[in-house]
């Protein structure tokens, strides 16, 4: 079974023995490794999750990177300071354009509002987008009329990294094979490796065929071990995936 907790240790350990360097994004913005991996989490939701993978890294001497978002399903401050405690980087994981409508006047208001709600408890240097794939606005067009490094920000993956330098796997939609799916979660990238499979991923590390510089995005919850919650998680994602399918191909037309 793929999207487990023993499927996502294996990986860690894999990427371990592969001997990457792991390290937190704002890390990698000041002083990138040659062979380095870069452990992204968005934190769209049950926030416990997220813990059990920083407690599962920490145990490893790993660190990644966590993007909470400011909603109740995501904003716990108890778990942030204790990943944070763990020796992990907090992100602002924003949305504020798609909340606020396409109005970018609001948006930026409600990007500093919830930039300091974050900083009042622990240090924020990179943000990274929350995606919408039911909303038509994108919140990366916040930053088309305003900057982020303007409010200390050092970083955004979306717009710092050179995907065709750093190989980019994503979890979005419950598949790494989510290119007909993925609205918002999309890079320009040269790397078409047709990855289908955690375990697909774990023995091209062991072949030794992926680049040396790499970005994993993670959304823990849908990572369980738990019977239940993995059925649920793997039929609520195959139908919203069929709707994205829709979404996609007018986007990929434009595009």
């Amino acid at each position: 079974m793929d999207f487990t907790l023993r499927t996502y240790k294996l990986l860690l350990d894999t990427l371990i023995e592969a001997k990457y360097d792991f390290q937190t994004f704002s890390d990698f913005l000041t002083k990138p490794q040659k062979r380095s991996v870069i452990l992204r989490h968005d934190v769209d939701l049950r926030p416990s999750f997220s813990l059990r993978f920083a407690e599962m890294q920490a145990k490893r001497n790993i660190k990644g990177v966590y993007y909470f978002r400011t909603v109740p399903e995501s904003w716990n401050e108890e778990i942030i300071l204790k990943i944070h405690a763990l020796g992990h980087e907090i992100g602002y994981h924003y949305e504020c354009l798609t909340l606020q409508k396409g109005n970018h006047a609001k948006a930026i208001q409600q990007f500093e509002k919830d930039l300091n709600q974050f900083r009042n408890i622990v240090p924020v240097k990179t943000i990274c987008m929350h995606g919408s794939p039911m909303s038509k606005y994108d919140s990366k067009d916040l930053w088309i009329s305003h900057n982020y490094k303007d409010f200390g920000v050092i970083g955004e993956p979306y717009f710092d990294i050179d995907f065709n330098k750093v190989y980019y796997l994503t979890d979005t939609g419950r598949t790494w094979k989510n290119k007909k799916i993925s609205v918002r979660d999309r890079v320009n990238t040269k790397y078409d490796f047709n990855i289908q499979s955690s375990h697909q991923i774990v023995n091209a590390l062991k072949d030794g065929i992926l680049p040396d510089q790499l970005m994993f995005n993670f959304h823990p919850q849908r990572w369980t071990d738990n019977p239940f919650v993995w059925t649920k998680e793997f039929v609520l994602q195959n139908i919203k995936n069929q709707v994205k399918r829709i979404i996609v191909k007018p986007y990929s037309f434009i595009n």
